[in-house]
């Protein structure tokens, strides 16, 4: 992740690889912003040049033109705001990381964006640092060094002596690393990353983070699950020859003010068991542990804010795989706690995980609890690629929608009707795991309710929004988003007091 400084200096004389600058729409053609410094000459000439040179000021539109030495920067680059002449946080963060995600392979970039008060000065170095990554685990060292994100961000700002603009930009620095660090894992080969081989690297990562006694990790395995009775664990895992795992990541701060649980959905990967998907698309079925990544990442930046509240964070791991000893359509499980479930379907298996992990955080008595899912297709039907869906308690639905607000994230909120519920009955157990067609987003939800019992609580849907299969856009690349880790921060910090 680039090193992000600030300064105070005329962007003319910084002598960076690339000078970004804000280029907004208007009906007289693209206009400038803040850039004053620029020579005249030089401004002049990008106007009048603009529309040859493709630009527009449109979003997601970058646009790098030499200097030819009239400035210290070896090259200009344009990013475009849309028809924003005063852009507002997300403009500029997005702004801000399609110029970094572009400028892949720069040593240097300094950015010359609106950032004259904290707000924008925060925007900018998160978009900045969101859009300086690749992942090039598996490639070879060329095409390595050919994708290598930006390695150093010089911020203009006249905040270069104020403290809670420092303060803005270490907390940016930490957003980001949680965010690189949930894409690196959805990113991974499920033949790497399999449900021991993720709680190993959740140890590694807890042991990295460096937080003392603050931080601890307790992994339960097979027998454990049978013994603790995690029957929608073990009984998703139970075809697989990789057995699953329940991660509990715990950080316990000295005098917390509230009390937070997080479960995340782990299936490091979805074949759909013996309701086996469709061949096509299969691969993506690597991100289904997008929740769990973004989970382990949101407590580890929690502890490293020293935010004071206790956050503890389940990752329910489980591969769900066909074989001879997968469960089958119509067995009944018994989730923790004693509720049973007939498996109706074996591809709606992220519930059966969610609900062993949901019963053991309500066991410790949380002030909320917030689950977070790749869970539904019918997510994606509902709200597109980009919009997540939340469910759940109307205050803390609204929490919810609120701290994603300020994040930058797409949150919608959804609601869960009670007469979706009957579509659930099942004639030989408690509940079924799938209930009508119609709806299915939100019977899944409604499905997770019931493990909960008077716990505030909402479940965040991010099946569509966590893993990117079209092009990269302003700061989030193709593949894994990391999307959910800035709002469950956010909504951590609410809670704290902390913004």
């Amino acid at each position: 992740m680039p090193t992000v400084t600030l300064t105070s200096k005329s962007p003319a004389q910084l002598s960076a690889d690339a000078l970004v600058v804000a280029v907004a729409q208007s009906d007289a053609g693209p206009q400038l912003l803040d850039a004053d410094w620029l020579p005249s000459e030089v401004r002049t000439e990008l106007i009048s040049v603009a529309s040859t040179l493709g630009v527009t000021g449109a979003v997601d539109e970058v646009r790098k033109l030499p200097t030819a030495g009239r400035i210290a920067a070896k090259v200009l680059v344009l990013t475009g705001v849309g028809p924003a002449t005063a852009p507002d946080a997300e403009t500029l963060r997005r702004a801000a990381g399609a110029a970094t995600r572009e400028l892949a392979g720069t040593q240097s970039v300094a950015l010359a964006l609106p950032a004259e008060d904290v707000a924008h000065l925060t925007a900018v170095a998160e978009g900045a640092l969101l859009g300086a990554y690749s992942y090039t685990r598996y490639r070879d060292a060329e095409a390595s060094a050919k994708a290598a994100p930006v390695a150093s961000v010089e911020i203009v700002t006249p905040l270069v002596r104020d403290k809670a603009a420092k303060a803005a930009v270490a907390r940016a620095e930490v957003v980001a690393a949680a965010v690189h660090a949930t894409r690196d894992l959805v990113n991974a080969a499920p033949n790497d990353l399999y449900p021991a081989a993720f709680a190993d690297l959740a140890k590694a990562a807890v042991k990295d983070a460096g937080r003392g006694s603050a931080v601890k990790i307790t992994v339960l395995d097979d027998k454990a699950l049978i013994a603790g009775g995690y029957g929608g664990l073990t009984g998703v895992g139970q075809g697989s020859a990789r057995g699953p795992r329940l991660v509990k990541v715990a950080y316990s701060p000295s005098r917390p003010v509230a009390k937070v649980a997080l479960v995340g959905k782990g299936i490091t990967f979805d074949s759909g068991g013996i309701s086996i998907k469709p061949a096509a698309g299969m691969d993506a079925m690597k991100s289904d542990m997008a929740g769990a990544a973004a989970v382990l990442h949101t407590v580890l930046a929690a502890a490293q804010l020293e935010l004071p509240v206790a956050v503890t964070g389940w990752l329910c791991l489980a591969e769900n795989m066909p074989s001879g000893t997968a469960q089958r359509p119509s067995d009944v499980i018994t989730i923790r706690g004693g509720k049973t479930v007939e498996v109706l379907n074996t591809d709606a298996e992220g519930r059966l995980v969610m609900a062993d992990g949901l019963v053991a955080a309500v066991e410790e008595k949380p002030d909320v609890v917030l689950d977070i899912a790749t869970l539904t297709g019918a997510q994606m039907v509902a709200l597109g690629t980009r919009v997540s869906a939340v469910m759940g308690s109307d205050d803390v639905r609204g929490e919810v929608v609120t701290a994603a607000e300020g994040a930058g994230e797409l949150f919608w909120p959804m609601p869960l009707p009670a007469d979706l519920r009957a579509g659930m009955k099942s004639k030989v157990a408690d509940i079924a795991n799938i209930g009508d067609r119609f709806g299915g987003m939100l019977s899944a939800g409604l499905f997770l309710q019931e493990f909960v019992g008077s716990t505030p609580w909402a479940h965040l849907d991010i099946a569509g929004p966590s893993f990117n299969e079209k092009g990269a856009h302003g700061y989030t690349p193709v593949g894994g988003t990391g999307v959910g880790v800035r709002t469950l921060l956010a909504l951590i910090e609410a809670r704290a007091g902390a913004r």
